[in-house]
């Protein structure tokens, strides 16, 4: 009878150890941003199903939001109903912004039902300075970040004299096109803006006209923070002009892009700003891993990042209620995949990692996977450290 009671009493401590941690991703999982979006999904499911434990397990489910800002709060609303209270998202940056502000309004109404808004890839860099708030945490580099690595990066290629912009007409995209006016001619006085283009977001299916004008322009490199099926699009009517220039982008690795930039046959011409690639070192097998189960790589690193940091606070925390694990997460530091160290800073919940200039081109003795069966793959051209990325924040963080 002793050891039954025994027994039973373990049994009960591991269930009530056990923690169930439910999590709503709200981004478009339809429409033309959706390839984009399934798969980060995909990423963060991949690693929930990793991360299961007797003292945690992750159940994460999705919320379209049609790439629409009032569609985010109405699935953000949805999912607060059904008692989830930390919520993923990322496209677009305008979305996220009305997701943040929502949810800022939500914890002042409801203190006892606190939400956390853990950002995967809206770059804004309003959403860490000026309309920052202590429910937000952004586990990707915002786009001032992100161009001032393209920027030191470009300033090494002499033979680039003139650049063009162009990039989508939303926040995200004004952002990138105010950070490169400002970051190129500061790292390259002598560069000429040849061109500088906003155009609507996911509406334009036919980018022959506007690489028309990049042609015309004579430019030797284009910049642009597009995505999805932006980018892709794009890219392929670069191809079909046969627009000899570099690119200089955000979202080339993301799925999707690869395919169009190979249809370029720009070798190594063009680049990507990323947290890593899969033809670098790393620390395991995870890359491989998720390549054998879903036929691409794992190239949305950060997924595995914000799971990782989360498991972290909730394990610490023994618990899932926001109140208790934002104050670690605003602490917290993981080791990447690729080697090096990620920092939350509590500033501003902006996360600081080092950032990799990739090119891609056809696999050599230095390259071991290809992306999206091209037999091309991404390698490294520069890398820029944590530190030369952690630019000031005007952010005034107040109490959760």
């Amino acid at each position: 009878m002793r050891i039954l009671a025994f027994l039973a009493v373990v049994f009960l401590s591991l269930n009530a150890r056990a923690e169930t941690v439910r999590i709503a991703f709200i981004d478009p999982l339809s429409g033309p941003a959706a390839a984009v979006t399934e798969n980060a999904l995909n990423h963060l499911k991949f690693m929930a199903e990793r991360l299961a434990s007797p003292q945690a397990s992750y159940e994460i489910t999705g919320y379209d939001n049609k790439l629409n800002a009032q569609e985010s709060i109405i699935q953000a609303q949805k999912a607060i109903d059904a008692g989830i209270r930390i919520i993923v998202a990322g496209n677009s940056s305008a979305a996220a912004g009305a997701l943040n502000e929502f949810i800022a309004k939500h914890n002042e109404r409801y203190p006892d039902k606190t939400v956390l808004f853990l950002n995967i890839s809206a770059i804004d860099p309003a959403l860490t300075n000026e309309k920052c708030s202590p429910a937000h945490f952004r586990f990707d580099a915002h786009a001032e970040m992100k161009m001032l690595a393209l920027a030191k990066f470009i300033a090494t290629q002499k033979q680039i004299r003139k650049v063009y912009l162009i990039n989508q007409d939303y926040s995200f995209g004004q952002a990138v096109r105010a950070a490169a006016l400002k970051m190129v001619k500061t790292e390259r006085p002598d560069i000429e803006i040849v061109g500088d283009e906003l155009h609507p977001l996911a509406k334009i299916t036919d980018f022959a006209p506007y690489v028309a004008k990049i042609k015309a322009s004579h430019a030797d490199g284009v910049i642009t923070g597009n995505w999805g099926s932006d980018l892709a699009l794009l890219l392929k009517s670069a191809a079909d002009a046969n627009l000899q220039a570099g690119w200089y982008t955000y979202y080339a690795s993301g799925i999707g892009s690869p395919t169009a930039v190979r249809q370029t046959g720009l070798e190594h011409r063009v680049f990507a700003v990323i947290e890593g690639h899969s033809n670098m070192v790393m620390s395991d097998d995870l890359d491989a891993s998720y390549r054998a189960r879903f036929g691409g790589s794992f190239n949305v690193p950060r997924a595995r990042l914000l799971m990782e940091m989360l498991n972290d606070a909730v394990l610490a925390a023994k618990s899932a209620e926001p109140r208790r694990i934002a104050p670690l997460l605003a602490k917290a530091q993981r080791k990447t995949m690729y080697g090096g160290i990620a920092s939350m800073r509590a500033q501003d919940h902006q996360v600081l990692q080092d950032l990799v200039i990739a090119s891609f081109g056809p696999l050599d003795a230095t390259m071991k996977f290809d992306e999206e069966k091209t037999g091309w793959g991404w390698k490294t051209a520069g890398v820029v450290k944590a530190a030369d990325t952690a630019l000031p924040s005007s952010c005034r963080m107040g109490a959760l």
